[in-house]
């Protein structure tokens, strides 16, 4: 490493973090882009960081595919954490472009039943309706379906996503940093008024106090100091207690958590007596399958789930078209 004692080493770290933060990685992904960058300086000790190469790059992500047995998407990530390292936080030593890692090949049978694997488990519309969840929780699981969002999506949503008029939510800075429009359940919509009214009455509480103050990126922080303040950029999902933020040590109101959520549906899912492995994200597959049952085009489900290529999006015709679930037993004929 390029300093000698462990305090050089941390400093060095958190202004790698805050760089990382700067340029919109999710604050919940912070350590593992720091864990990352820390595993390539520890993968050639002998090697300074300034003096790397291209191919120190490929052959440290090779051997966390091969060597580790790492998840191409953690491959992907720890390329993302790199970039954002020699790109931004030392582009003076910016080693020459690398290509991808390539995936390892895989048979094609072996990787259609990898992909649908997780998605075996989506519920049926009988499921879905035993509605057992009920308030804050049950008002989330209730759009992660109807609107196909993923957890993440939808415990950071703002109160400006929230579209009432035109039935819509504005999904910002999704997966691949996109944003995309889906739509708002009718179903949900009063519901969600109602819930507004609630967080509303607190906002305004934080606000009397001098502590109605949330997260926003540090770029539009200091273009826009007073951001945070406003009722726009309010957690429509707020927690109930305010926290300290341990970036900048100010006392803020984070979104719930969402381990609160992820606990909430497995518990209904077992006291609805669903006997499959249900988590948030079986309501977003079961919002793209039921969609695709009911011959909506492939393109538009595409373009609400947010899929970047529909090859992602054809998984779900896979496992509606699983061979021989069309076919009618001989004892029901």
């Amino acid at each position: 490493m390029e300093t000698r004692n462990s305090k050089g080493r941390d400093g060095f770290w958190e202004a790698y973090r805050a760089c990382a933060e700067e340029h919109r990685v999710a604050p919940d992904r912070l350590p593992f882009y720091v864990n990352w960058a820390k595993n390539f300086a520890n993968f050639l000790p002998g090697k300074p960081l300034k003096e790397r190469t291209g191919k120190d790059i490929e052959a440290f992500l090779a051997d966390l595919r091969k060597r580790r047995a790492v998840a191409d998407w953690q491959v992907r990530q720890a390329e993302h954490a790199l970039r954002i390292l020699y790109e931004y936080f030392l582009p003076g030593y910016a080693p020459e472009r690398h290509p991808r890692v390539a995936p390892v090949e895989k048979r094609p049978v072996q990787k259609a039943t990898a992909k649908t694997e997780g998605f075996r488990d989506r519920l049926i519309p009988g499921e879905v309706e035993r509605e057992v969840m009920s308030g804050v929780t049950g008002l989330m699981a209730g759009l992660m379906y109807g609107s196909g969002l993923r957890l993440m999506e939808c415990v950071r949503l703002r109160v400006k996503d929230i579209d009432f008029a035109r039935h819509q939510i504005m999904v910002r800075d999704g997966k691949g940093q996109k944003d995309r429009v889906t739509m708002l359940p009718e179903r949900f919509a009063t519901p969600l008024r109602e819930h507004f009214t609630r967080v509303k009455a607190v906002y305004e509480q934080d606000l009397a106090q001098g502590t109605a103050d949330v997260y926003i990126w540090p770029a539009m922080e200091r273009k826009y100091p007073n951001a945070g303040k406003e009722w726009i950029w309010q957690y429509v999902f707020p927690a109930k207690s305010l926290s300290v933020d341990p970036r900048s040590g100010k006392v803020r109101r984070h979104h719930i958590n969402e381990t609160l959520v992820q606990k909430a549906v497995k518990e209904a899912a077992a006291q609805a007596e669903i006997n499959k492995r249900v988590s948030c994200h079986t309501l977003r597959h079961s919002f793209a399958t039921h969609l695709l049952e009911a011959r909506y085009d492939i393109r538009t489900v595409q373009e609400l789930l947010g899929h970047a290529d529909v090859a992602t999006t054809m998984i779900y015709t896979h496992v509606l078209n699983r061979p021989g679930l069309s076919v009618k037993s001989p004892a029901d004929i």
